[in-house]
């Protein structure tokens, strides 16, 4: 047996009467308390009125018609829902190479629009902005009309044309009630477009702009565009979503969709990218950070629960605490009717 005697603790190394209790380990959070509030549930909007059909790969979330979103959403609002954000799923409309199914008056988004505002005058409507799910193509721009480059053979997007087109969706969006219009589609300039169409259409003191600025071109995605129909027909998205390896480009975009006119500024998904979280608070203190749980994040969350690999409420909360840590405070995320009932639950 050793007759080594430790020595006495030092003042600076006493932490644990810091947390000791349940309520000084919630004082730890530096102020940063969770609210309702903060959570953004987003939706799949079908064009069939009466859809409710279950989407395999994205556990406990469904596409609905605008005749079901009554019944789904009024209690969630009941219990606190503050805001949505809106995909449309465009299953029966025809498409074609400029997505003019998109700002088509009977467009599901547009449909839900002007019923949700009716419903429930308080809940906080965003909408995404982009053209995958409308264009024959599966891409989220125009292509372009120049020859296809000799390293890949597949065609490419024109930055200008594709800017003005999500510019004339987001506005249509915007006329139809949004209270925010949220582009993900990454082309180059579109925050720009966005912004000055709102102003000369007099919206831009009505409408948010929250810019996708820090949009990787994930692997996480997968469930989402099962869920939306809105994988590419060819080739893939890496020469406008950002490389995963890619931190000063990343911090290029934030700084460019702040000088653009963003409102607030996205990044997107969360857990590989703390650290961009963490630059855009950092780039953007005077901003609304947000953060997208994304479709294979929510699932590998649920799958690990259900393998029993950790509790279900626990895991998303760590998840969350982290986004919290690293600097946003707005979170897309389909645990959003649970984040519902568990916020009362630890209230």
């Amino acid at each position: 047996m050793s007759n080594y005697t430790s020595p006495p603790l030092e003042i600076s190394s006493v932490l644990h009467g810091g947390i000791h209790h349940p309520l000084a380990r919630t004082w730890q959070n530096q102020g940063r308390n969770l609210s309702k509030t903060q959570f953004m549930y987003p939706i799949f909007i079908s064009d069939d009125a009466d859809a409710e059909q279950a989407i395999a790969t994205l556990p406990g979330q469904k596409r609905w018609g605008v005749n079901r979103l009554e019944g789904f959403l009024r209690p969630l609002v009941d219990k606190g829902l503050a805001s949505v954000i809106l995909f449309g799923v465009p299953m029966n409309m025809d498409k074609d190479a400029r997505g003019s199914a998109a700002d088509d008056p009977n467009t599901p988004v547009i449909l839900a629009l002007h019923l949700l505002q009716k419903l429930f005058p308080s809940l906080f409507l965003a909408v995404d902005v982009c053209l995958c799910e409308y264009t024959s193509h599966g891409h989220c721009g125009i292509p372009s009309p120049h020859a296809d480059p000799a390293h890949s053979g597949l065609p490419t997007l024109d930055a200008a044309a594709s800017a003005a087109r999500v510019a004339e969706v987001a506005l249509a969006y915007a006329r139809a009630g949004a209270h925010c219009v949220a582009p993900s589609d990454m082309m180059d300039g579109r925050i720009r477009a966005i912004k000055t169409a709102l102003i000369q259409d007099g919206r831009a003191n009505r409408c948010s702009l929250m810019s996708y600025s820090a949009k990787f071109a994930s692997g996480l995605y997968g469930p989402f565009r099962d869920a939306a129909g809105s994988a590419p027909m060819f080739g893939n998205r890496k020469c406008y979503q950002l490389p995963p390896n890619g931190g000063g480009i990343a911090r290029r975009a934030i700084q460019r969709d702040i000088a653009e006119g963003a409102d607030i500024l996205m990044v997107k998904p969360g857990l590989p990218y703390l650290d961009i979280i963490a630059d855009c608070a950092r780039l953007a203190p005077d901003h609304p950070v947000a953060v997208y749980q994304v479709s294979g994040e929510y699932a590998m969350v649920v799958a690990g629960a259900e393998k029993g690999i950790y509790e279900l409420k626990t895991m998303a909360f760590e998840c969350i605490d982290g986004f919290v840590r690293a600097g946003a405070s707005i979170f897309l995320t389909y645990f959003t009717p649970q984040f519902l009932d568990w916020l009362d639950e630890s209230a």
